[in-house]
């Protein structure tokens, strides 16, 4: 149980075998994709969220065709 407790996204696979019945292979599949974590351990991409946020809440955002349209050949 400590080893299935232990699991995360780098750690994600358990192998064990269970006498008479074989060798099984544990897989940890994740529910949800979330950049909180991410988001929480590091203050740079917590500042660029909020600022991208708070942007798009000013009106100041852009879809993807504008800023398609607003790239150079160059770019």
């Amino acid at each position: 149980m400590k080893y299935i407790s232990n699991m995360d996204s780098e750690n994600s696979v358990f192998q064990f075998s269970i006498p008479g019945k074989g060798k099984f292979t544990l897989v940890l599949q994740e529910d949800e994709q979330s950049i909180q974590g991410e988001v929480e351990k590091n203050p740079e991409l917590k500042r660029m969220l909020k600022e991208s946020m708070e942007q798009y809440e000013n009106g100041r955002g852009m879809t993807t065709t504008e800023l398609l349209k607003s790239l150079s050949k160059k770019d």
